[in-house]
């Protein structure tokens, strides 16, 4: 599916499939960390059984006033208690699957939230 930026600013999901997502038209293949101001790297693991604390933990180090987790294929959820970090720092999550994740962020990207999207890519 094509997805297309109302903003060029703004770093924006501008399309995915299975395995695969580009950011503004940049074909990227592993788990990624995105944000608006131009924030990506990939994220440091291999799926959703091999997420940790840890990676949660590193989120909140991020200071966005929201994370939009994308579970991969499928929505799944993660121990409430590994979310801890966030809450601590007030930071939102939302959890959905990965493709809803990126439809998300565009929208709260576009309107200049302070936003980063935790994806996973099956």
């Amino acid at each position: 599916m094509k997805l297309h930026a109302d903003h060029s600013d703004v770093q924006m999901v501008t399309g995915y499939g299975p395995g695969w997502l580009t950011v503004n038209k940049q074909e990227h293949r592993g788990n990624l960390l995105l944000g608006a101001s131009g924030f990506l790297r990939p994220w440091d693991c291999t799926d959703f059984a091999s997420l940790t604390p840890q990676h949660f933990a590193a989120l909140a180090e991020l200071n966005a006033e929201l994370v939009i987790f994308g579970s991969g294929s499928k929505l799944r959820f993660v121990h409430p208690a590994w979310l801890q970090p966030l809450m601590h720092k007030r930071i939102g999550l939302e959890t959905m699957d990965t493709h809803a994740a990126c439809r998300t962020y565009n929208v709260l990207a576009a309107e200049g939230r302070n936003v980063i999207a935790a994806l996973l890519l099956e």
